[in-house]
C-alpha cells in the first residue's frame, strides 16, 4: 500500500507508469470480488495517462459513479441512468488528467449518494475491508473501501451530509470535505445543491493534501466555485502546534456514542496537548437540530434535482401508454426504495402549505447552527469530534431502519450545513478489529489549519499504518507473488 511519494520515487527510478497501472489493475481483479469497490463495468484496463508533466503524473486514482468523464459508464450506481454516458469530463477529471493521474475507474455507491452504508446501490452492496460482513459506510463506500484495500492509492469521492468522512472513518483512512466552492462540482451528478462538495480519500494526510493541491480552486463552470486562492498544503503539514486553539463541542459526546469511539478521540485530546495545542470544552447548542434540518434540506433539494430523470433526455427509458404513463412507468423501475423515500420526503416539504412549515424554517435553523461555529471560531482554531458513533456495523443492520441510518452521520453533517472544510483521520482500533475515526472542522477556507492539525496527529500515533484485517491474507499473498 504506497503513498503518493513512494509512487513517485518508483517512477524517478525507472518505472513506467503502465507497468504502475497493470499493477494496480491486477490488486483490483484479485481483491474486488471479495471487496466489490468498483461497478460491474468500472475498471479501466485501458486507463492512461494523458500528461506526462503533472504533480499526480503516474499515480492510479479512482472515482466515485457520479463524477461524470466523457465517454465512461456513469449512473449514480441507479437503474434510472442506465446506460449513460457524459459526453464531458468533470472539471476534477479535467484536473486530474492534466496533473497525469491514471484514473482506473468507477466506485460504487449508495445510489444517488443516498444512504450511510453503500447498500443502496443498485449493483451490490460494497464490504468492508477490516470485516467483510460489515459495511464500509457511504455513500462513497466503494471509494474508501477502495483506497482501504490498497486497490488505489487515492480516490475521489463526493461529501453531502458525510459521505466522505463516515466511510473514511470505518474504513480507517483519511477523507477530506474541502469547503463549500473550494472544488468545482462541474459533472457532479448532483444531491442537494447547497450541500454537496466533492473531496478526497487517501492513506495518509499528505496525499489528501496533494490531490486537493490539484483540483481545488475557481472554476468559472461552476456558479458556486469560490473565487479564493489555493494555498500550498504541503507547506503547511510539518508545523507545529504550538499555541493552536482546539474546541471540543460537549455536544458531541452524549448519548449514542460508542464508548470505545469516546475512548480513543479522547485520547486524541492528549495527543495534541503533549504536542503544543491546547483543548477546551465548547458548546454548539444547536448541534440538536442538525440531523432534522439537514434531512429537510437535503430531501428537498434532492426531490428537485432528480425531477430531470424522467426518460426523456438520457437513461432509462420505460414505455407507457402516453407522455405521463411514460415518466411513471421509467421513475418506478429506475429509481430505488431510498431514493423514493427521499423524493417523497422531499416533495412533501416544498408543497404547497409546508413550504414555510418544514423548508423555510429549516434554512433559518441551518443559518443558527452556522452561527455556533461562528462564534466558537472567534477563540479557536479548529473543532475536533468523532467522526461517527460507531465502528463499521453489519451489512444489513440497519438497512430497514431509515431513522438508524440517517443516525450514523449525526457527527458529520453540521459541517456541511455550514459550508466548512473538515477532515476524518484514524484514531484508534475497536475490540472487534474496526476503526475508529476522529474529525477536524475548520473555518472557511482554511484546509490548511486542518491539514497541519491532521498531519501533526497522524504522525505522532500508528494508526494510519494499520491494515485492514479482514482481506489481510489476499493482501499477504498478492505481495508475495510480485516479489
Amino acid at each position: 500500500m504506497k503513498t503518493i511519494s513512494e509512487i513517485k520515487y518508483q517512477i524517478s527510478q525507472g518505472k513506467s507508469w503502465t507497468d504502475l497501472r497493470d499493477e494496480y489493475l491486477s490488486r483490483i481483479e484479485a481483491l474486488d470480488s471479495k471487496v466489490r469497490a468498483f461497478t460491474p463495468e468500472g475498471v479501466y484496463k485501458d486507463a492512461k495517462v494523458y500528461s506526462e508533466t503533472g504533480e499526480l503524473y503516474g499515480i492510479p486514482i479512482a472515482i466515485k459513479d457520479n463524477i461524470c468523464e466523457e465517454g465512461r459508464l456513469t449512473t449514480c450506481c441507479s437503474r434510472i441512468l442506465d446506460g449513460f454516458l457524459p459526453p464531458y469530463d468533470a472539471t476534477v477529471v479535467k484536473r486530474l488528467k492534466q496533473a497525469g493521474a491514471i484514473i482506473l475507474g468507477k466506485t460504487n455507491m449508495d445510489e444517488f449518494a443516498f444512504g450511510s452504508s453503500c447498500e443502496t446501490s443498485c449493483y451490490y452492496p460494497t464490504h468492508n475491508p477490516w470485516d467483510l460482513e460489515r459495511v464500509p459506510g457511504g455513500s462513497s463506500g466503494g471509494s474508501a473501501a477502495a483506497v482501504s484495500a490498497g486497490m488505489v492509492p487515492v480516490a475521489l469521492g463526493s461529501d453531502t451530509g458525510g459521505s466522505i468522512r463516515q466511510p473514511a472513518s470505518l474504513c480507517g483512512v483519511v477523507g477530506l470535505k474541502p469547503t463549500y466552492g473550494r472544488v468545482s462540482r462541474y459533472g457532479l451528478i448532483a444531491f442537494a445543491s447547497s450541500l454537496d462538495q466533492i473531496g478526497v480519500f487517501s492513506r495518509t494526510v499528505e496525499d489528501s493534501a496533494r490531490v486537493l493541491k490539484v483540483i481545488a480552486g475557481f472554476d468559472d463552470m461552476d456558479s458556486t466555485s469560490a473565487p479564493v486562492d489555493v494555498d500550498d498544503y504541503l507547506e503547511y503539514l510539518d508545523r507545529s502546534l504550538k499555541g493552536l486553539k482546539v474546541g471540543i463541542p460537549k455536544e458531541y459526546f452524549g448519548e449514542g456514542i460508542d464508548p470505545e469511539v469516546r475512548h480513543f478521540v479522547n485520547n486524541v485530546k492528549v495527543v495534541l496537548q503533549d504536542l503544543g495545542a491546547r483543548c477546551d470544552q465548547v458548546s454548539l447548542p444547536h448541534t440538536k437540530y442538525c440531523v432534522a434540518t439537514y434531512y429537510i434540506i437535503a430531501t428537498a433539494e434532492a426531490s428537485s434535482n432528480l425531477a430531470r430523470f424522467d426518460g426523456v433526455q438520457y437513461g432509462l427509458r420505460v414505455e407507457g401508454r402516453d407522455l405521463i404513463d411514460m415518466y411513471f412507468r421509467t421513475r418506478e423501475t429506475g429509481f430505488g426504495a431510498e431514493a423514493k423515500r427521499r423524493i417523497i420526503l422531499g416533495t412533501y416539504v416544498l408543497s404547497s402549505g409546508y413550504y414555510d412549515a418544514y423548508y423555510l424554517r429549516a434554512q433559518k435553523v441551518r443559518a443558527l447552527i452556522k452561527k455556533d461555529f461562528d462564534i466558537v471560531f472567534r477563540d479557536y482554531d479548529v473543532i475536533m469530534t468523532p467522526t461517527s458513533p460507531t465502528p463499521a456495523f453489519r451489512l444489513g443492520e440497519k438497512l430497514d431502519d431509515p431513522l438508524a441510518m440517517y443516525l450514523s452521520d449525526v457527527f458529520t453533517i453540521s459541517a456541511n450545513l455550514s459550508g466548512l472544510p473538515a477532515i476524518s483521520v484514524p484514531c484508534g482500533l475497536s475490540c472487534k478489529k474496526l476503526p475508529i475515526g476522529v474529525q477536524f472542522i475548520g473555518k472557511p477556507f482554511d484546509e490548511k489549519t486542518i491539514f497541519k492539525v491532521a498531519y501533526a496527529y497522524e504522525q505522532s500515533t500508528p494508526w494510519h499504518q494499520k491494515e485492514p484485517v479482514g482481506i489481510r491474507d489476499c493482501i499477504k499473498q498478492i505481495d508475495i507473488e510480485k516479489d
